[in-house]
């Protein structure tokens, strides 16, 4: 009887570590933490710094620059390939050759790369810090990239120009940097290349002189009136009158058009606002 009442409690208590063990793996798997899937590996590439080490064998320990074929020389085995691979993968590579050279059983090799040099892409225009940056991991996107430049200055405009090659073919696409940030679309965010080219453009401005406290040049938001541009430069002076309101804009054949605003209409770039004096 007793004997039997054990068993019984065993089998009961197994089934429980069971499902804790289970239970315990699903909410892991649900948890945000184990829920993102991990980065894409940076692909080495000519230009390269790399450092490689070996577990217990100090004298294998190399730092090396790959070369133009993607190919290193390595102590024991000589020519390695490793351009175009992740880092894992380059790992498994050289540790397969000194393992099939019988030099070693069981090789631990570590890979860190020192200088990215095979993978950049360029940031110009009107960003806090323009110049040359590299890929370091193979999912790097447009918002990323600009967030290593610093981001876009105070004269920069919504408007990005990305340029480089696509299945070898040229590529050049306009972004709006808003539409981006704010899209439930990760795809809109697009992946940078190697040799592509970021240029941001100056923000759009509009003049205004005449009877105004601050004239000179504005920055022109997206859909802002004339109302806004008066407010923008401090209103009206006492002298100036809202029925001496003149607006000078380009039209399509180039000819500067002089028009008679109100105060809801919209600007556009490169407008020239003047506010004539009152003569009462």
């Amino acid at each position: 009887m007793v004997t039997g009442f054990r068993r019984y409690d065993n089998a009961v208590n197994k089934l429980l570590r069971i499902l804790t063990a289970t239970l315990l793996a699903l909410f892991l798997a649900s948890s945000p933490a184990h829920a993102q899937a991990p980065a894409t590996e940076y692909r080495l590439g000519p230009g390269d710094v790399v450092r490689i080490s070996v577990y217990q064998s100090p004298d294998l320990t190399l730092e090396t620059r790959v070369g133009e074929a993607g190919t290193i020389s390595y102590p024991l085995v000589g020519s390695v390939r490793i351009g175009g691979l992740g880092v894992t993968q380059a790992e498994k590579t050289i540790a397969d050759a000194l393992r099939t050279g019988n030099f070693l059983k069981a090789p631990q090799v570590s890979l860190m790369v020192v200088q990215v040099r095979a993978n950049q892409v360029s940031v110009l225009g009107q960003v806090l810090k323009p110049g040359r940056f590299p890929i370091e991991t193979a999912d790097m996107r447009i918002s990323d990239l600009l967030a290593t430049a610093g981001g876009i200055g105070a004269g920069g405009a919504d408007i990005i120009t990305i340029v480089g090659t696509r299945n070898g073919q040229p590529f050049r696409k306009e972004l709006d940097v808003q539409s981006v940030i704010r899209s439930e679309r990760r795809a809109d965010d697009l992946f940078v290349q190697n040799g592509d080219v970021l240029y941001v453009d100056r923000a759009p401005v509009i003049y205004i002189y005449g009877e105004v406290q601050r004239p000179g040049t504005l920055r022109l938001d997206r859909g802002m009136t004339l109302m806004q541009v008066l407010a923008a430069s401090g209103g009206i002076t006492q002298r100036g009158t809202e029925k001496g309101l003149r607006l000078h804009r380009k039209g399509p054949d180039g000819k500067t058009q002089v028009l008679q605003p109100t105060m809801d209409d919209q600007l556009r770039a490169d407008d020239v606002v003047y506010v004539r004096e009152s003569l009462f």
